[in-house]
């Protein structure tokens, strides 16, 4: 038991009798009472903590896997200098695992009436919004025989944000699509549905786009190019039920779907496409509409953030209800959810003729390679039955694909890694494809 505050001042001044303090105590006051007056001179001389002043500031945001700084400022009002250690508590999610210690724990001395700045390093392991503890500081003596202790709340949040790793596909498809687009030199013209230019006919062009028109006018053959079409409307809807919270290896599949999103709108609104974003389960958890072109990306990464999957089914007639309700007519209407047989079956395919209807729809989903390496497996008779489960697994995903496909749905159906890319080659070939 530690002598520490009013006890051991009322212990000192007799107001408290020796034999009500703990046994260790009452022998040291009754054998050693220069040392409890040091002990009792020490804490007197410590500075108080109720009296410190704190203010934040620093980071308020950080995307996921790096690191953000929060600097604590504290004053130190009193007359007496402060030796103290500081704690600075967060969550455990905002270190790195066996970190936290050493991050958090600070040791500071401030002279009487002036003030100190430190800084904790955050490295959080998870999406969300991350909020400051509270802070604890321990104010010794100038001998270090005692301390005083208090804690403080000083409110500070910062937002964890989606990586977004995928972006490092973005050169590559802005590129085709801006050979889509005319804006680079092919020997083919760009598909599409607009017409953009002539310019004079070389080998390998189509013959069909020869303006004959235009060549009759000149002493050179003429051809047509096209441009895909600007300004169509792409409403990205994320299920977040409970088939988003399966994780493929560490990732989330929510997290894959998240990054795959994140690309297509990058790249759709380098295409001069309007993009929303919608994540239903059974109510909205997020919605992002009517941004303009360099407020959408910033928009839906704060959106998808403090997004987490929801452990329910997901209402396919509400998601569609709501997906035709934000959607003019002839939109991309674009569906990152599972591919399981059971809920395809039975809550979308139902539903998905009012879709197909008025919009063009693109189903993505993640797969699981574990599946595909259980499908190789010999040798043992467990592995055989891997096998065989395996093989039984990717047989239905491509019979519910298949069913899909037959009602006008494009799918994709990769792993986590290859979603995002798959996903932006698929909307370029729609593009590619004057389907968009």
């Amino acid at each position: 038991m530690a002598l520490t505050g009013r006890t051991a001042l009322l212990a000192a001044l007799g107001a408290i009798p020796v034999g009500v303090l703990a046994p260790s105590w009452a022998g040291i006051l009754a054998v050693d009472a220069p040392l409890c007056v040091a002990i009792l001179c020490d804490y007197a001389l410590a500075a108080p903590v109720r009296k410190l002043q704190f203010t934040r500031s620093g980071d308020t945001s950080v995307r996921l896997g790096e690191s953000a700084e929060v600097q604590l400022t504290v004053t130190n009002p009193s007359g007496r200098p402060l030796r103290a250690d500081l704690r600075d508590a967060w969550p455990p999610s905002t270190w790195l695992p066996g970190t936290e210690q050493a991050a958090s724990r600070h040791k500071i001395t401030i002279p009487a009436g002036e003030r100190r700045r430190i800084s904790t390093i955050l490295r959080p392991t998870r999406r969300g919004d991350r909020h400051a503890a509270r802070v604890t500081v321990r104010s010794y003596g100038p001998l270090g025989l005692a301390a005083r202790q208090g804690n403080h709340e000083v409110p500070w949040s910062v937002r964890v944000l989606p990586p977004f790793t995928s972006r490092k596909h973005l050169p590559s498809r802005l590129a085709r699509l801006r050979e889509l687009d005319g804006r680079t030199s092919v020997l083919t013209r760009g598909e599409g549905t607009e017409f953009d230019s002539l310019r004079e006919y070389v080998p390998g062009d189509d013959t069909r786009s020869i303006d004959w028109r235009a060549t009759a006018r000149q002493h050179t053959v003429a051809v047509r190019t096209w441009r895909p079409e600007r300004d169509r409307h792409i409403l990205l809807v994320l299920d977040t039920g409970r088939t988003s919270a399966g994780r493929v290896g560490d990732v989330p599949r929510l997290d894959a779907a998240m990054d795959a999103a994140l690309l297509l709108a990058a790249l759709a609104t380098r295409a001069g496409d309007r993009v929303d974003l919608l994540a239903y389960d059974r109510r909205v958890r997020a919605h992002v509409q009517g941004r303009a072109a360099g407020e959408v990306l910033p928009a839906m990464v704060n959106a998808l953030a403090p997004l987490e999957p929801e452990l329910v089914e997901t209402d396919a007639r509400g998601l569609s209800a709501v997906a035709l309700r934000h959607s003019p007519r002839g939109s991309l209407i674009v569906l990152v959810t599972g591919l399981d047989a059971a809920p395809i079956e039975e809550g979308l395919l139902p539903v998905l003729p009012q879709l197909t209807q008025r919009h063009s729809v693109l189903l993505a989903s993640v797969s699981d390679p574990h599946v595909q390496t259980m499908v190789g497996g010999r040798g043992t008779i467990d592995a055989v039955y891997d096998a065989a489960s395996g093989a039984q697994a990717l047989a239905q995903r491509r019979r519910t694909a298949e069913q899909l496909r037959r009602h006008g749905v494009t799918v994709v159906d990769t792993t986590p890694d290859d979603l995002a890319p798959a996903l932006a080659d698929a909307y370029l070939a729609l593009k590619a494809a004057g389907r968009l």
